[in-house]
């Protein structure tokens, strides 16, 4: 359930950076939530207990999900 509201939030970050009109906003989303989905993972590995080992495929997906659709967008509005 956390993994989807993480993912949930990185679709409500890019969302509202493209309703502001951030110039590239798809672009810029990115490298940002990169070091959300970071701290994410430090959260995970510092707080919760578990291994790197077991954190890293989640960190991944939280990351990829987002960005990939960042990166649809992007293409999508030229």
């Amino acid at each position: 359930m956390h993994t989807i509201m993480v993912i949930s939030g990185g679709l409500a970050l890019l969302a509202v950076m493209l309703l502001l009109g951030i110039s590239r906003a798809a672009l810029w989303f990115i490298p940002i939530w990169l070091v959300c989905a970071a701290i994410d993972l430090w959260v995970g590995v510092s707080s919760a207990g578990y291994s790197v080992a077991a954190e890293l495929p989640i960190f991944v997906l939280v990351f990829a999900v987002p960005a990939a659709i960042a990166l649809m967008v992007r293409w999508k509005l030229g």
